[in-house]
């Protein structure tokens, strides 16, 4: 009989070969959490993640759990023979890949990751693995990210601009992980920073777990000039106060021309914290997989390069199961 790894995918990834779930999106009763996303945690019973990860789920999903916190590097023991390690994903602080190993071969499970260097994760790990199972947010060519200092720089003289002018800088973004970033970005735009209160308490968080920070503080419009404002999209009310106010949004669909339009911002500036098309492909290079199953965004079309490269590639989420075998 050949060595064959078991996967079923609905909402997350089920292994149930291995007894875990991998980023399950409703509760079960254990799972993998790679990182503290809204759309990659829930209430689950028993969660292994980071330390970070676990400080994270626990300000957002507050609740009894079992929780085990493990360090990168280290490799523990499972069900049924296999052995799993936790590996840094580069895309926000404690974000995990999960390496698993047994007699069926190795599989690693990316969750979101980001090769390029980060001011707000630890550096993506690359680790070798007969079979990847890997996010594909930005999977077409036209997602090339320019340099990620020329984008910080523009972030910054958008700011300064906005502030010589008289003009409160507001600057959206996601209240975890892209935010710290963008925090850490603008120190050298001279400024003073706002936080909504969200972003605020996941900030104080972030410090706590050691990352540092330019000066920030809690928002508050009576007092809001000379500062620039952090928030999340979907917190814009709180700018309404503002008597001048400039706003950019910072994603990495900015590449596409109707963001500004769509997101009803001065600016849209392309920092992004998932990988772009050409980094999708250098990581496929370093872990060198013998099969790859791509999810989200762009899974289909970016399983279908990876075909024409010669790569077995299927694009997970367009079947309800597969089985795969792994060379043993």
């Amino acid at each position: 009989m050949s060595a064959a790894w078991e996967v079923e995918f609905r909402k997350g990834i089920w292994l149930p070969q291995v007894g875990w779930w991998l980023d399950a999106q409703a509760r079960a009763e254990r799972s993998f959490v790679t990182h503290a996303h809204s759309d990659h945690i829930a209430r689950h019973k028993e969660i292994i993640c980071t330390r970070a990860t676990a400080r994270f789920l626990g300000a957002r999903l507050p609740g009894r759990r079992t929780l085990h916190e493990w360090q990168f590097g280290q490799t523990h023991p499972l069900e049924f023979g296999v052995r799993a390690t936790l590996h840094p994903a580069g895309h926000i602080l404690g974000s995990a890949q999960v390496l698993l190993e047994s007699d069926r071969g190795s599989l690693l499970y990316t969750g979101d990751f980001k090769l390029r260097p980060s001011l707000a994760a630890e550096p993506c790990a690359t680790p070798r693995a007969d079979t990847l199972i890997m996010e594909t947010t930005f999977a077409l060519p036209r997602y090339a990210f320019p340099p990620q200092e020329e984008v910080i720089a523009r972030i910054v003289e958008f700011c300064q601009r906005a502030l010589a002018d008289g003009a409160t800088p507001a600057l959206l973004c996601y209240s975890l992980g892209k935010s710290q970033e963008v925090l850490r970005a603008v120190a050298s735009a001279g400024a003073p920073v706002m936080l909504e209160r969200e972003t605020l308490r996941l900030t104080q968080i972030y410090a706590q777990l050691g990352t540092s920070f330019p000066p920030f503080f809690e928002f508050d419009w009576r007092n809001v000039a000379g500062h620039i404002v952090i928030c999340p999209p979907n917190a814009r009310g709180l700018l309404s106060r503002i008597p001048a106010v400039r706003t950019a949004v910072i994603t990495g669909w900015a590449l596409d021309s109707g963001t500004i339009y769509r997101s009803r911002c001065d600016a849209a500036f392309p920092l992004s914290d998932h990988a772009d098309f050409n980094d999708l492909l250098r990581f496929v290079e370093l872990v060198q997989p013998k099969r790859v199953f791509t999810l989200h965004g762009y899974a289909r079309e970016f399983a279908q390069t990876l075909r024409a490269r010669g790569l077995d590639a299927l694009a997970l989420g367009h079947g309800n199961q597969l089985e795969f075998a792994l060379p043993g």
